[in-house]
């Protein structure tokens, strides 16, 4: 390249950070090999870390999946210099000997702006260090639909935006083992998407990790998204003496009437609570016969009405045997009653309508993974179901149309496993992307125990650190440069890193996530005082009973 060619491209693309290398092979499909200067210390480079090699025309942005050392001399390995001699250190270092990357082209940057990489650049062409000029060219700016989930790494001052449009458009996945950090990375991405408006969430909160404050590993106390946003979210529970113990704000008490629960809402605690088929097709029959009061009705028939049921239908004795000793488990907890004073499901789509986002915290119940299937699998059956409703009223009258609404699920797998994926409701919705503007946010720490359909329909997939195989290979599935990305993910810290592919991102990269830390409440815009949240309780009590009085609980 001339001299005059390369002043040209630095005018236009910015002074260029120091050479690392130059390109020596590679192909479209498996990446480009750089050998490194003499100058370049190796001991600086790591996988996942971005770099941008200047073609002739255009640049390509490019991460580092492998690094390694090369020679010209087999015979080196077997017979090392003596390198504590200056004079042969610097014969050999470099010349003889030499450091290696491989790298992954991303995409290519020129006069016409990002675009896809469909060629590779010729040989020995520069390869250097991506400066924030370049992350900035890549991400952009953060405005009103992109959100800042943190930095590439080495690179702090630069930000990595996700668009939320594109972000709530499809079922997003966060993914890393325990320990990882998966609950603050879930609470930024929804932060992101409350202060952006980009859509209203339902967050089933199994732990109590969302809501109102909680407690992290080290004793520390952090904010849940009422106190960032409190005329934006609200809290409902299922155990209310849970929440007043936590001195947590809530807005509205849920409880399930046993008249309500359906067969189909105990198809997806098939596994959990171990209902066969034959379980299953026994509950079909008593609804078909009793009506609503199916379970209450059989949790307190006598022997005598056992019998004759078993007479005159055709139910496996054994069979409902087991499933009577199932629901009997039902008994524990206090949520399900035998007639409820308000409709939860309503409640919840009046605030949502009105705006606002729902975490509903599961207290001690949180704790029975039963109650959790079973509340979430119930609200959300109902909750889908009017929404298809309203979209289809909507396509003769646009003010029917509902808000785009994010259900946040934790513990995914459970839900989403392949033998009951295709018979859940959230099997279902991550299947129909955005047809009922109904999205997924799904949180687990065993993607490989997801529904591989499923797993192809979840457009972002966040993921911090995971170690096992089979793990790695759900959440690389369908993605491009798998291979490569497949070394960068098994080497991610244990805390505060991720990589983020998919949908809401131009390319895959690695951040180091954002501190969810009194910086990050203050870029949210938090007020806390007692009057906003006043306000907030208000604004609830409106949307749910319509008049102004109601101050919400205490």
């Amino acid at each position: 390249m001339t001299k005059k060619r390369v002043n040209e491209l630095d005018e236009f693309f910015g002074v260029r950070a120091p050479r690392l290398g130059v390109v020596t092979g590679g192909s479209l499909s498996r990446g480009l090999d750089v050998k490194l200067d003499p100058e370049t210390d190796i001991e600086r480079l790591a996988v996942g870390r971005y770099v941008v090699v200047h073609g002739r025309d255009r640049r390509y942005f490019s991460m580092i999946t492998d690094i390694g050392l090369g020679n010209t001399n087999p015979q080196i390995a077997s017979t090392p210099p003596d390198m504590s001699n200056p004079f042969l250190a610097d014969v050999y270092t470099g010349s003889t000997a030499f450091g290696m990357m491989h790298i992954a082209p991303m995409l290519t940057i020129g006069e016409g702006g990002v675009g896809p990489v469909r060629t590779i650049p010729p040989h020995f062409q520069d390869v250097l260090e991506a400066t924030e000029q370049d992350i900035n060219d890549v991400f952009g700016d953060e405005d009103e639909t992109h959100f800042n989930i943190g930095a590439p790494l080495e690179l702090e001052n630069t930000q990595i935006n996700v668009d939320l449009k594109r972000l709530t458009e499809r079922s997003v996945g966060v993914f890393g083992k325990s320990g990882t950090g998966k609950s603050f990375l879930t609470r930024i991405l929804l932060a992101g998407v409350i202060a952006r408006r980009a859509a209203v969430t339902l967050i089933f909160d199994m732990h109590n990790d969302y809501g109102w404050e909680v407690f992290t590993e080290d004793g520390s106390k952090v904010k849940g998204l009422r106190q960032l946003f409190p005329s934006r979210v609200a809290i409902f529970t299922l155990d209310e003496e849970s929440s007043r113990r936590r001195n947590a704000t809530y807005d509205f008490v849920v409880q399930l009437a046993y008249n309500d629960i359906e067969p189909e809402d105990l198809a997806a605690l098939r596994q959990t609570m171990d209902l066969s088929d034959t379980m299953l097709d026994a509950a079909y029959t008593l609804r078909r016969i009793w009506g609503r009061g199916w379970i209450q009705q059989l949790l307190t028939a006598e022997p005598e009405v056992i019998e004759d049921l078993l007479d005159t239908t055709t139910i496996n004795g054994p069979s409902l045997t087991a499933l009577i000793r199932r629901l009997e488990r039902f008994k524990r907890f206090g949520f399900l009653v035998p007639q409820t004073k308000d409709d939860s499901v309503q409640a919840i789509l009046n605030y949502l309508d009105n705006g606002m986002s729902i975490v509903l915290e599961f207290g001690r119940y949180g704790n029975a993974l039963e109650a959790y299937i079973l509340v979430a699998n119930y609200l959300t059956r109902r909750i889908r179901q009017r929404y298809v409703e309203r979209v289809e009223a909507s396509y003769g009258d646009e003010r029917q149309l509902p808000p785009q609404l994010m259900i946040t699920i934790e513990e995914a797998h459970k839900f989403l496993d392949p033998q009951i994926a295709r018979q859940t409701i959230f099997g279902t919705i991550a299947r129909e992307l955005r047809k009922y503007r109904v999205t997924l946010l799904v949180v687990d720490q065993r993607p490989s125990a997801i529904d591989e359909e499923v797993m192809s329909q979840i457009g972002t997939r966040v993921t911090a650190l995971l170690d096992n195989e089979r793990d790695i290979n759900a959440v690389l599935m369908g993605i491009s440069g798998a291979q490569g990305l497949r070394e960068v993910l098994s080497r991610l810290d244990t805390r505060q890193q991720a990589i983020v592919l998919g949908h809401a991102v131009p390319m895959p990269v690695v951040i180091r996530t954002r501190s969810y830390d009194e910086a990050f409440y203050a870029a949210m815009g938090a007020a806390l005082e007692g009057k906003k949240l006043r306000r907030a309780a208000r604004k609830g009590s409106r949307a749910l009973y319509g008049e102004d009085e109601f101050e919400g609980f205490d």
